[in-house]
């Protein structure tokens, strides 16, 4: 909770231009009544993904967000006692509330809804990111088909910067249904290779994952999302968890709040995906999605 000196020294940067470490919830100082009559109190701060985390109502250890933009970030709430990972997931400060600091882990996917502007915008197969649920529906299964979608390397919990993006198991028969549904798929593949790593890590058993950003309104791919998981999957009322979590910060500070429980009620599910109970295609897809991994892992290294 404080400027690490070994850090500023590298970085030759004096200490004292930097700002006085504050908590996620207090207030900071006041706008300036130039334009308001009143003075704002600007009463919260938190990092994008720690504000989701909020925004959720995580609040309580072993509890999940992912966020589903450009990318992918899941945090998991860990406590007052920072994990160091050895899954290759970073631990982050979630929040400080009243001089206690909570704790997270947190995984990357760098391309996620990114490949469904690449279909759109590269491949040509969609007009608009919205057709792609409906063409990815328009077929039974990926028939074999896997899609690493590395265009930037893979992130967590892989960490291969050399790694490009890579179709595994086409056929004469293999359509443009086929890669759409694919490349929704790797998006969830991705979220439960992090999620996984958060398990070992924490040693708990995700129960649910909360989930928020642009493509969540994809009901196929949320439900996909449960199925790889083997958990619920529940999608909030509002996807604006960010904004949400900043408001929900400052307005502890003021008094608006007397405490997180009392956030809890305003926190509503608008829809529950649960897992399929038979397993034995969704065990067989994931076996899909490793061997596509090793292959490209692979591939990699060799080149």
């Amino acid at each position: 909770m404080e400027w690490d000196d070994e850090l500023l020294e590298l970085l030759t940067i004096p200490k004292s231009m930097l700002p006085e470490v504050k908590a996620s919830s207090e207030v900071y100082g006041h706008t300036t009544s130039t334009f308001y009559d009143t003075k704002i109190p600007i009463a919260g701060i938190a990092g994008d993904q720690q504000a989701a985390l909020f925004g959720q109502m995580c609040t309580k250890p072993g509890m999940v967000k992912n966020t589903y933009g450009t990318g992918c970030f899941m945090l998991m709430n860990i406590g007052d006692k920072p994990i160091v990972s050895k899954n290759n997931l970073l631990t982050t400060v979630a929040w400080k509330i009243n001089g206690k600091t909570t704790y997270a882990l947190e995984g990357s996917v760098f391309i996620a809804g990114a490949v469904v502007q690449w279909l759109r915008d590269s491949l040509k197969i969609i007009r608009n990111s919205s057709d792609v649920e409906k063409l990815a529906a328009s077929v039974d299964s990926n028939d074999g088909v896997y899609f690493v979608p590395a265009f930037a390397g893979l992130g967590a919990p892989h960490w291969n910067q050399h790694a490009k993006g890579t179709m595994f198991g086409l056929t004469r028969g293999s359509t443009d249904a086929h890669i759409a549904r694919a490349a929704l798929e790797s998006i969830a593949f991705q979220t439960m290779d992090i999620l996984k790593a958060m398990e070992a890590d924490s040693e708990l058993s995700i129960k649910e994952l909360r989930v928020d950003g642009g493509a969540t309104i994809n009901d196929m791919l949320m439900q996909f999302q449960s199925d790889v998981l083997n958990t619920i999957t529940v999608r909030p009322k509002v996807v604006e968890t960010t904004a949400m979590g900043a408001a929900f910060l400052a307005g502890l500070a003021v008094g608006y709040w007397e405490n997180p429980e009392e956030i809890q009620d305003i926190w509503q599910a608008d829809k529950t995906f649960s897992p399929k109970e038979d397993r034995a295609e969704i065990e067989t897809n994931i076996k899909g999605w490793y061997r596509a991994i090793d292959a490209l892992e692979y591939w990699t290294k060799n080149s």
